[in-house]
Parts: structure tokens; C-alpha cells; sequence
């Protein structure tokens, strides 16, 4: 089964670009803000989940790690993600205009509100990767670990040769 490997691996390198990108975002507004950690306390929160998403993703990526038995760490993370893109959306309210309005989003440049837009956004699309990547990895270990009868079939089910007819 190497499909279940690639798209283990590809979500986990999605999730570890999202949080670079978040990371390096906060942290330059950050270094540039006068205001006090009380007033910066979302972004304090945005950039430590940021760091623990991709100590988890970097983790994850090792090759002989398991890539989903971590579904509860998984659904935990996407969790903290969502809260993050909550407090995100709700500080910049509607002072850059309407939060879906994608026109100004950008990484680079000194447009404020376009690096905000864009840290909402790949916080959103990082929720979005851990939290697929937790629904696969409970599906991936349910049907790994079924309970098995003595000839082989789940419990719960029939084979197609011992069916009662």
C-alpha cells in the first residue's frame, strides 16, 4: 500500500510549507510591532502553534514513522489551527475590507493587510491538511486494527464463502 504512504507524505510537507509560511509571516510582524504581548497575544498563539505543527510534521516525515497512528495528535493540531484562524479573522474584522476578498492577499511587500489575508489563509488551508490527515489516519488504523475471527474476517461481517443463504 504505497498510496496511503505518498499522500501521508504529501500532507505532511503540505502542513510543514503552510507552517513555515504562517511562521515566517508572524514572526516579521512581530519583529516589526511596538505593540505589548497582551495586544500581540493572537499572534503569539498563531506562531507557537505554527512552530509545534512543523515539529510534529518534521517528525512525522521521518520515513519509518508511522504517518497515521498520530490521527488523535492530528485532530488535536488542526483543532489548535482553527482556533487560530478564528482569533486571525476576528482581529482583522473588517479593516482590510471583506476577509474573503482575495484581491490584496500576498507574502511579500509591505501591504499589512495583504500578509494578514495571508497568514488567514494558510492557516485555514493548515487546518484543513491536519484535520484530513486525521480523518485518514482513523479510517487507516479502524480498518488496520479490526477485531478478526478465526478465519480471517472481520468481526461483524461474513466472508462471501460462509454466508448463511
Amino acid at each position: 500500500m504505497a498510496l496511503d504512504r505518498i499522500l501521508g507524505f504529501i500532507l505532511r510537507a503540505a502542513e510543514l510549507a503552510f507552517a513555515a509560511i504562517v511562521t515566517g509571516i508572524i514572526g516579521h510582524y512581530l519583529h516589526r510591532s511596538d505593540a505589548s504581548d497582551w495586544d500581540n497575544g493572537r499572534h503569539i498563539y498563531t506562531i507557537v502553534v505554527a512552530a509545534l505543527a512543523m515539529l510534529l510534521s518534521l517528525l512525522w516525515l521521518i520515513p519509518f514513522s508511522s504517518a497515521f497512528v498520530h490521527w488523535p495528535v492530528d485532530l488535536f493540531i488542526s483543532i489548535l489551527w482553527f482556533v487560530s484562524f478564528g482569533l486571525l479573522v476576528d482581529l482583522i474584522g473588517n479593516g482590510c475590507g471583506s476577509i474573503f476578498n482575495w484581491n490584496n492577499v500576498t507574502v511579500t511587500g509591505d501591504d499589512m493587510c495583504g500578509r494578514m489575508k495571508a497568514v488567514v489563509a494558510f492557516a485555514f488551508l493548515s487546518a484543513i491538511c491536519w484535520l484530513v490527515s486525521a480523518l485518514i489516519g482513523f479510517f487507516w488504523t479502524r480498518r488496520r486494527t479490526a477485531p478478526r475471527t478465526y478465519d480471517g474476517a472481520a468481526r461483524g461481517r461474513r466472508s462471501w464463502y460462509n454466508s448463511r443463504v
